[in-house]
């Protein structure tokens, strides 16, 4: 006679987070869905490169998903209907993701549109001046379309160690003047930059991906944080708008 099969034990979701719950500069999805809930969107369009597209690797403790993705998650949780797109995909310079994403972007007519663009472009021996025309043609007609634009920083790798130190100093310089510029673009077109290149844990090693360019599954949760954090201070400000 065979014994009855016991069911197997109910995990909880925050065994399974317990590290990303208790972690200073992350926030539970609730907290964000809530900072976000008086925004107006209704439809987001997700544009750029492999950041947006959320390349990463998996940390124990940590929601195995993107800060786009959890971006989605945390608006439609409170939006019945909300609709979103992520046209990213890795690999590509602010000219390519223009010719490849913009068009079909406008064409879901987004009223809010993330953006993480020139990080290839930087790897590269780029100047600002090329920057902020390849930015323009590609975040001004969204801006025309009627969208919030929300541009997101990348994160400090060049002054992480995790890049070699002949290589470090110039890649630095290129990413701080893609950040000034995307910066300025975005808040001549009204939008919104999310200022992750400055935060606490940018040039952490901690945050980034076997690979050492992209950012783990804990750099995600922080970028989220930021998204959250920045846009819910924006949405007080614009509450009587």
């Amino acid at each position: 006679m065979t014994s009855p099969s016991r069911p197997a034990p109910v995990r909880n979701l925050s065994d399974d987070l317990a590290a990303e719950l208790s972690d200073p500069h992350c926030m539970a999805p609730g907290t964000g869905a809530e900072l976000l809930r008086a925004l107006p969107w209704r439809r987001l369009a997700v544009l750029g490169d492999s950041v947006t597209a959320g390349v990463r690797d998996p940390l124990p403790g940590y929601l195995n998903r993107s800060f786009a993705d959890r971006f989605a998650d945390a608006l439609a949780a409170t939006r019945p209907g909300f609709a979103a797109v992520n046209l990213a995909e890795p690999s590509l310079l602010i000219d390519d993701i223009r010719d490849r994403q913009l068009v079909p972007a406008l064409e879901f007519e987004p009223d809010v549109v993330m953006v993480s663009a020139g990080g290839n472009d930087a790897f590269r021996d780029v100047d600002s001046d090329t920057l902020r025309t390849a930015l323009t043609s590609l975040l001004t007609p969204l801006a025309e379309s009627g969208a919030l634009i929300v541009t997101i920083g990348l994160f400090d790798l060049p002054r992480s160690g995790l890049v070699r130190p002949k290589h470090a100093a110039g890649m630095a310089h290129r990413f701080d003047e893609l950040d000034r510029v995307t910066t300025e673009l975005a808040r001549e077109l009204g939008g919104v930059h999310i200022d992750t290149h400055h935060h606490p844990l940018a040039a952490d090693p901690g945050i980034y991906a076997t690979d050492r360019v992209h950012a783990n599954a804990r750099g995600h949760a922080v970028a989220f944080a930021a998204i959250a954090t920045t846009l819910g201070a924006y949405a007080r400000e614009h509450a009587d708008d």
